[in-house]
């Protein structure tokens, strides 16, 4: 073997170990008898059993789920209208906006979480909408879903041959009918892309939910870190495995279903 095919060889397996190892262990852990201590002490299902029981694990299930899909179809829908209309309209500020759209992108969570609570104080003072809730984790997670998806179909539109577009006005369609028959469906997986992007942003977001979230509205993330806090107990283990259980059956269905989209091309 080359030397540099061994080295080579050595970091991926290195990184693989990097990146996986501590899954495997929460993992594993899940399963172990011992309530405290890394020890091992014998194979058990009670921790699942406990995390059945648990109301407060299922209430946060239902938070982050209801939170993560209102806010990725609002931020789907937003983000790829505005993504078109950066690459096939003009308007005045056009340059600027493209600009700013990377801010929330590169900005640092703790700023636009501070920033975002700062903005919902202020936002209460001239309408009386309440308390910090569901609605403010909603809007929060929207503003920072955005950007990503406008991205995405931004790119998107930037690798279509425009001459299909052309042919279609040529063929006499209208500029409706050409943007429903051909230019949607040949931006269709970008936009699910973006939107599969903002959906796990939304679920694995901590920073910005903690600092919008308010009574009764604890998603997942939060109620992780408010038990770690405790003292991590074997529960929280089996809750972290079946969400990576929760993330590999996804991610096995997307690919399936890109199966006959690749036959079909082929």
């Amino acid at each position: 073997m080359k030397p540099s095919r061994f080295w080579l060889g050595t970091t991926a397996i290195g990184l693989y170990l990097f990146l996986y190892a501590p899954i495997f262990i929460v993992t594993l852990h899940s399963f172990n008898q011992a309530r405290f201590g890394a020890g091992w002490r014998g194979f058990t299902l009670r921790w699942y059993r406990v995390l059945w029981d648990n109301p407060q694990a299922w209430s946060a299930m239902q938070n982050t789920l209801i939170l993560a899909s209102i806010s990725t179809l609002i931020a789907t829908v937003l983000g790829s209208m505005l993504g078109y209309a950066l690459h096939r309209r003009w308007f005045p500020g056009k340059r600027w906006v493209a600009w700013f759209l990377f801010v929330p992108v590169v900005i640092p969570d703790i700023v636009m979480a501070v920033a975002l609570m700062l903005f919902f104080s202020l936002l209460r003072e001239v309408i009386p909408w309440g308390e910090l809730g569901m609605t403010t984790m909603v809007l929060a997670h929207v503003t920072f879903q955005i950007p990503f998806v406008a991205l995405v179909v931004r790119s998107r539109l930037v690798g279509l041959d425009p001459a299909y577009v052309e042919a279609a006005q040529d063929l006499g369609a209208t500029p409706w009918q050409t943007f429903w028959r051909v230019t949607f469906p040949l931006i269709l997986p970008g936009i699910v892309a973006g939107g599969l992007l903002a959906f796990t942003l939304s679920l694995d977001d901590f920073v910005v939910s903690f600092f919008t979230s308010g009574p009764g509205s604890t998603n997942l993330p939060i109620l992780i870190y408010s038990s770690v806090k405790r003292g991590i107990t074997p529960d929280i283990n089996a809750l972290s495995a079946l969400m990576v259980l929760a993330s590999i059956l996804g991610t096995v269905w997307i690919t399936w279903l890109q199966q006959p989209h690749k036959a079909k091309e082929l």
